[in-house]
């Protein structure tokens, strides 16, 4: 079982920064990817960027430029700093893990004001 717990959602104006973590514990493989999705409201769940083990990074283009994905294997944490968020950013966002399983978190609303 792994369990994925996010940190760091709120409202911010359009410009502005916020910084996402998401710790994981449980039974963690160790070569895994983490990451984040997002999922605005009536809209499919969508890849933000991810993260493997080894460092290599994928970014959506909507975000490439703003975010960036970082993590601490030591820690299983994984972070998300976005920069220049804008109104169309507004979603909740999702932590993800893959290794042997697909494993969730259960969101964190992100809502940038314009």
């Amino acid at each position: 079982q792994v369990q994925l717990v996010e940190f760091g959602g709120g409202l911010v104006q359009a410009g502005g920064s916020l910084r996402l973590s998401c710790a994981a514990s449980g039974s963690i493989f160790s070569i895994n990817v983490m990451g984040w999705y997002r999922q605005a409201p009536g809209k499919q769940r969508e890849l933000v960027a991810i993260i493997t083990n080894g460092g290599t990074t994928t970014y959506a283009d909507s975000v490439k430029g703003r975010f960036t994905i970082s993590r601490d294997n030591a820690k299983n944490t994984v972070y998300l700093q976005m920069n220049s968020l804008k109104p169309e950013d507004t979603a909740v966002y999702y932590c993800y893990l893959a290794a042997r399983s697909i494993n969730w978190g259960q969101g964190t609303q992100v809502t940038v004001s314009s």
